[in-house]
């Protein structure tokens, strides 16, 4: 009878931390599906918005009617307008179309650009290797915005210079991490197995490194879609790279310092929630994906 209690006794006191570690993970699975969920439906506003309200609703960058200048947020106009009456829902519209598309296609040119710098050291190795890290610890050494600033002033105002810019400055990140995982791959068993069936370095690279490590860069990738957009609206708050009158979150902000010390809150707010609700959304999606390729960190969501 002893025994029998004992057990009963050892069976509920292991059964408790069990139920207690089982309804973490719910909590933490619950908590993941709502944040993939959440992001993915910011993501899907904000794509849905720049690419179908500025064909919808053209806007004059230019234009200027002072008898609705500054005029609080209304049914007639959501966010209000800004300093020279324009509807400030439409240029945070078109300014986040801007600043998006700066963001995207830096992020995709820097990650281009350091997955082929990265492979080629990981996989050529010795003095490339050695020469090729010392030249991105010098780039990195230099900061983003200072060289950023140096490169846009070499060209006329326009969004290109500030994709160049932004992408030239943001692919030694990417150049690190994909070098880091071509060091990795090269010492699983099946890369000696591909060179010792005579396979040829082009060949282990292309067939074998680079699809190993694609994940890595596209995640890569993705997270510097934030980066990238805070870079270009720095640049643009300092006046550096676009034209005046057109519209970009960075120029917004800048255009509305003078409003807000006056008590005009609205065309300062409005921007800044344009450029962070994005990027949060963005790094959501982005952070959901590398819980995806990252086996470990996968087993300890869903414990």
């Amino acid at each position: 009878m002893a025994d029998t209690t004992l057990e009963k006794a050892d069976t509920t006191g292991s059964a408790a931390p069990a139920a207690a570690w089982r309804s973490r993970g719910t909590a933490r699975r619950s908590t993941h599906t709502l944040r993939l969920r959440v992001s993915a439906t910011l993501v899907a506003v904000t794509a849905l918005a720049v690419l179908l309200v500025p064909p919808l609703v053209q806007l004059d960058q230019q234009a200027v009617d002072l008898a609705s200048k500054l005029l609080p947020p209304s049914w007639a106009h959501p966010f209000g307008t800004d300093d020279v009456g324009r509807d400030l829902l439409l240029r945070c519209v078109y300014g986040l179309r801007v600043s998006l598309l700066v963001g995207v296609v830096a992020a995709l040119t820097a990650t281009v650009i350091g997955t082929a710098v990265g492979a080629a050291a990981g996989a050529l190795g010795g003095w490339v290797d050695r020469l090729v890290m010392r030249l991105v610890d010098t780039l990195s050494s230099v900061p983003h915005l200072l060289l950023g600033i140096f490169i846009v002033a070499m060209f006329r105002p326009g969004v290109w210079p500030v994709v160049v810019s932004v992408a030239a400055t943001h692919w030694l990140s990417t150049a690190r991490i994909v070098r880091a995982e071509i060091l990795s791959l090269r010492s699983r068993p099946y890369i000696d197995a591909a060179v010792s069936g005579g396979a040829s370095r082009r060949r282990v690279v292309l067939r074998h490194l680079l699809p190993g490590v694609l994940p890595q860069a596209g995640l890569a990738a993705v997270l510097m879609i934030p980066h990238a957009m805070w870079h270009e609206s720095a640049l643009s708050f300092l006046g550096l790279g676009l034209p005046t009158h057109t519209a970009s979150l960075g120029t917004l902000i800048q255009d509305a310092r003078g409003t807000l010390l006056a008590g005009q809150w609205w065309p300062t707010l409005f921007p800044g929630l344009f450029l962070i609700i994005p990027t949060l959304a963005i790094a959501g999606l982005a952070g959901v994906w590398r819980e995806r390729i990252n086996p470990r960190r996968r087993s300890e969501l869903m414990l």
